[in-house]
């Protein structure tokens, strides 16, 4: 079950956590640091602007990090844009990318180029492309990643006549993506026997101890071709609602733009600023006294370690005070 659960990773990453930030950890006690860390893990906030090693180091943390991406930035979906007429903003990979870094900044632009590719099927990657068929495509294309390194190995092989029997599975560290040729799929009548290009991944999900789809849904979906290119197949993964929800990180695509909760935390959060708003200058300050007073908690940078905003924070004390002697 630890194993399975990866539960050591988390130790190792809390107890990595303790000592890099223990000065203030020391403030309220390792009980109360380690309750709120595994309760984070749970949430999926844990990977909140954490280095890509860690974002991608076990499938709880991608699957987290796919919902964390989807609940920030759902709105690029759901709002109009002046380059679409179906009420969605339209985004290039690059852009794309930028929002990624929001969440993860050494997020690898290659795994989001490879997801655009998955959408455009082409090297055209400063296309514009919908919310919803790029989070779709990020989501085969990050979480199942060395899956699809091994899968475009056995599809190369297929194409040249190649022994497809020796299937070939990513040993090297799981945040060491490769660089994958992408095959020639131009032409729509190209492409592999459906069948033995079936009992390969059959065979690859057998053996791998990566992350797989579901092969009954491969199998499926397989089974209604006679040729599969390789971005056709990476297509209809990303399309696949089966997968997705196998998967369990994204809502179906009909509820994409849904979310609730988030919805309600939105609308508290406008309230309080329209009530700040029409409370203007002519308040007295009577009445300022009787407002609550509301400890906003301090989210951490993530561009700048803990001990240097501490440092940071100490100096910029410093300067106010030489300002307030300058002007007395």
């Amino acid at each position: 079950f630890a194993a399975q659960r990866h539960v050591l990773t988390y130790m190792e990453d809390a107890v990595s956590q303790l000592l890099e930030n223990r000065e203030d950890i020391s403030q309220y006690g390792i009980a109360r640091f380690f309750t709120e860390y595994f309760n984070s893990v749970r949430q999926g906030t844990h990977i909140l602007f954490r280095e890509f090693s860690f974002v991608q180091a076990t499938p709880h943390n991608r699957a987290s990090f796919l919902r964390t991406f989807w609940r920030c930035f759902r709105t690029v979906g759901k709002n109009g844009g002046k380059y679409s007429s179906i009420c969605c903003y339209l985004l290039t990979a690059q852009e794309y990318h930028c929002l990624l870094q929001l969440l993860c900044p050494d997020f690898p632009m290659e795994l989001t180029q490879k997801a655009a590719r998955i959408v455009l099927m082409d090297d055209a990657l400063d296309c514009l492309m919908s919310f919803s068929d790029f989070l779709f495509a990020f989501q085969i294309q990050f979480y199942y990643s060395e899956f699809l390194e091994s899968v475009a190995a056995i599809y190369q092989d297929l194409l040249a006549g190649k022994n497809p029997n020796t299937v070939i599975v990513p040993t090297s560290s799981s945040g060491q993506h490769r660089q994958r040729q992408p095959p020639n799929d131009c032409n729509p009548l190209e492409g592999v026997e459906a069948s033995l290009f079936y009992q390969c991944l059959e065979s690859l999900c057998d053996r791998s101890k990566y992350s797989c789809p579901p092969s009954a849904l491969v199998k499926e979906m397989l089974s209604s071709v006679q040729r599969m290119t390789f971005y056709g197949f990476l297509m209809a993964l990303a399309k696949d609602q089966g997968i997705n929800r196998a998967l369990g990180a994204l809502p179906d695509k009909g509820d994409l733009f849904l979310d609730p909760a988030m919805d309600q935390e939105l609308e508290k959060l406008v309230a309080q600023v329209s009530g700040l708003s029409v409370s203007g200058p002519a308040s007295s300050s009577a009445d300022t006294a009787n407002m609550p007073v509301r400890n906003s908690p301090r989210i951490n940078s993530p561009w700048k370690p803990l001990h240097h905003r501490r440092k940071m924070d100490a100096e910029s004390e410093g300067s106010n005070e030489e300002t307030d002697s300058s002007e007395n």
